[in-house]
């Protein structure tokens, strides 16, 4: 069974040390996704409808809110290290304005970029320090993270040159129709997906509804209602000290144990494993920024 070794938690989004022996279902996430290997046996995620190998020296990058799954290629009885970044953009934008568009549909133009040594060696520091050190600080953590990130995006994204990544994918302005859905959906997470409900409140027909809603946020409403959904448990089990049980039915979850299957299909672990191990940041005090 996968599980988590260590998860931090904080205004720069999450930081994951997963232990993995099985895939996980397509999903997406608002966050941009930068999932690397750490140890153990080569493995893949499918994203864009294509293969991405996560090896030694590749990594695999996810948009925001790109459709991606974790196949687990590796021989029967195989674990894979991963360390999983999602990476809020907002964070990103407040420390070098050349991110701002972290959450751009196409700030990566590939789902998988090879590392280089010297990235491969930050890697290794930035595992080996929270593998042991539960005392490390917020912003040790955010600089450690944000040299990581850029290290592996450099001269890959097209992040210094925000003009041009505009012109080469400028995003589509959402339909008014799909921010109203958006917002009566995040008003009750809880609720089971109604896309019916959903087209109608809009004025549209299921099949336009359905149409329009990839079209602009590239995922199908169940897997947007699944990302809300996730994120919502996420809050709950780090900021609350309610019951697993309990959380699992504000939720919607008609037994816990559906809960548990939900979200170990998204993230590999259990909602108790998740909370047992996470650690939450505050922000560090000060503002903070960087020059590159």
């Amino acid at each position: 069974m996968s599980s988590a070794i260590k998860i931090f938690q904080g205004r720069f989004g999450r930081v994951a040390l997963l232990d993995m022996d099985a895939p996980l279902v397509g999903h997406a996430h608002h966050h941009c996704h930068i999932l690397i290997k750490a140890g153990g046996a080569d493995s893949a995620f499918r994203v864009r409808g294509e293969r991405a190998p996560l090896t030694d020296d590749t990594a695999v990058l996810v948009n925001a809110w790109e459709h991606h799954a974790y196949e687990h290629e590796a021989p029967p009885g195989a674990r894979t290290l991963i360390l999983a970044l999602y990476i809020e953009p907002g964070w990103l934008a407040e420390l070098q304005r050349s991110l701002a568009l972290s959450g751009h549909p196409r700030f990566f133009p590939e789902p998988c970029v090879r590392l280089t040594e010297a990235t491969r060696k930050m890697v290794e520091e930035f595992v080996l320090e929270l593998w042991w050190d539960d005392e490390v600080s917020p912003g040790r953590l955010e600089d450690l993270l944000f040299n990581l990130i850029i290290a592996v995006v450099e001269s890959y994204s097209g992040w210094r040159d925000l003009a041009s990544l505009l012109r080469s994918k400028p995003p589509v302005a959402m339909d008014p129709r799909i921010r109203h859905a958006i917002a009566l959906m995040r008003q009750d997470v809880a609720r089971e997906l109604d896309v019916d409900g959903l087209a109608a409140a809009t004025g549209l027909s299921r099949a336009h509804f359905f149409t329009l809603f990839q079209r602009d946020t590239r995922v199908t409403p169940l897997v947007y209602a699944n990302v809300l959904r996730f994120e919502a448990a996420v809050q709950r089990l780090t900021r609350s000290q309610e019951p697993v049980g309990d959380v699992s039915h504000e939720l919607g979850f008609s037994a816990p144990s559906h809960f548990s299957r939900f979200f170990r299909a998204h993230l590999g672990i259990t909602p108790s494993d998740y909370r047992r191990k996470v650690n939450l940041f505050e922000p560090p005090a000060g503002p903070r920024s960087h020059v590159i």
